[in-house]
C-alpha cells in the first residue's frame, strides 16, 4: 500500500502537499489552550472544593489546564504540593498559574513589605508546583471596605485621603519591582490583572506593566473587570497580554454579569498572536459542574477549538 508523506516538516511541508487554503490557514493560526481556574468550583462559599476534584473535572472535560487558587489550597507543606502535581500528572492536565492576593497601596511600608514577603512565598509555592506563572494584584485604596459595595460603585473607589495616585502607583511599582528577581530566578512570570484598584482602567495597568522593563512581568487579562465598553480596552492590553482569565455568568453572575462576546474576544487575541492560556473563571450562580461545562463548550466554539 502506497502511504503520502509530507514534503520537510512542520507547516512548510503541510503546505507542500497543496491543501485548501482555508485548511492552510486553519493550521497557521495560533492556536490557544484552555483552562479552568479552581474559583470556578468555590466563590469563597462552603464547601471548599478541592484542588484535586478540580483536576479530575479539568481531565474528564478534556481541558489542558488549571489555574490554582490560593485561597483555595489545604495546606502549603510541601507533601501537599507535591500531591497536586501528582494529581495532574497522572490525569494528564497541566498546572498553569497560581492566583494569589496582594495588596501593594498603603502608605504603610511595613504592610507593604508584608505583602511582598507573601507575593515572594508564593512565587516558591509556584515554582514547587512547576507553575510558570502567578496572577498578581494592583490592590487598592479599601475606603470602600465592602467589596459588595465596591460591586455597587462599579470598582471606582476614593484615593486615600491625604494622598494622591501618583503615591499609589509608586508603591505598587516599587514593590512588584522587589519581587521580580525572585521570579526571573525561579521562573515564574508575574501577570498583572487588570482587577479592581490600580488595575481597573487600561492606563493604569499599562502605566505599572510599563514602568518595568523585565521580561518577568506581563499582563493577566481578566474579560469581565472592563464593566464598561470592554472590548477597546481589552484590545488596548491585548498586546502585553500574557495569560488569560475568562468569566462566564450561567445563571447569572455573583455579582454582576456581563455579555461577552467571545467571538470577538478570540479576535482581539488572535489579531496580537497571542497563543497561550484561556482560564475559565466561572462566576455564576448555575451548579459549578453544569456551567463549567457549558462554559467549555462556549469558549472551544468561539476560540474554534
Amino acid at each position: 500500500m502506497h502511504r503520502r508523506t509530507f514534503l520537510g516538516t512542520g507547516l512548510a511541508g503541510i503546505a507542500a502537499t497543496a491543501l485548501p487554503t482555508s485548511t492552510y490557514a486553519a493550521l497557521a493560526r495560533p492556536r490557544i489552550k484552555l483552562g479552568i481556574s479552581s474559583y470556578s468550583y468555590w466563590h469563597f462559599r462552603p464547601p471548599k472544593v478541592s484542588i484535586e476534584t478540580v483536576i479530575e473535572e479539568a481531565s474528564s472535560l478534556g481541558v489542558q489546564g488549571v489555574d490554582i487558587l490560593h485561597r483555595q489550597m489545604e495546606s502549603e507543606d510541601g507533601a501537599y504540593l507535591q500531591k497536586l502535581k501528582r494529581t495532574a500528572l497522572i490525569n494528564g492536565v497541566d498546572l498553569i498559574c497560581l492566583s494569589i492576593h496582594q495588596d501593594f497601596v498603603d502608605p504603610s511600608a511595613a504592610v507593604r513589605q508584608r505583602n511582598i514577603d507573601h507575593t515572594i512565598k508564593c512565587i516558591n509555592l509556584a515554582h514547587e508546583m512547576g507553575i510558570p506563572c502567578i496572577r498578581l494584584n494592583s490592590g487598592r485604596w479599601n475606603t470602600i471596605r465592602s467589596f459588595d459595595d465596591l460591586m455597587t460603585a462599579r470598582g471606582d473607589e476614593p484615593v486615600l485621603p491625604g494622598h494622591t495616585e501618583d503615591d499609589g502607583f509608586k508603591w505598587c511599582i516599587d514593590s512588584i519591582e522587589q519581587c521580580l528577581p525572585e521570579a526571573a530566578r525561579k521562573g515564574v512570570l508575574l501577570a498583572l490583572e487588570n482587577h479592581w484598584g490600580l488595575t481597573r482602567t487600561p492606563a493604569g495597568l499599562l502605566r505599572i506593566v510599563n514602568a518595568i522593563k523585565s521580561p518577568w512581568l506581563g499582563v493577566l487579562m481578566d474579560t469581565g473587570n472592563f464593566l464598561e465598553d470592554p472590548y477597546p480596552k481589552l484590545k488596548q492590553i491585548a498586546p502585553q497580554t500574557v495569560f488569560v482569565q475568562a468569566k462566564t455568568y450561567f445563571g447569572g453572575g455573583e455579582w454582576y454579569t456581563l455579555e461577552l462576546n467571545y467571538r470577538r474576544i478570540a479576535e482581539i487575541l488572535e489579531e496580537v498572536g497571542f497563543q497561550g492560556y484561556v482560564s475559565i473563571e466561572f462566576e455564576g450562580k448555575e451548579p459549578a459542574k453544569s456551567g463549567v461545562s457549558k462554559s467549555v463548550a462556549m469558549l472551544r466554539e468561539a476560540f474554534r477549538l
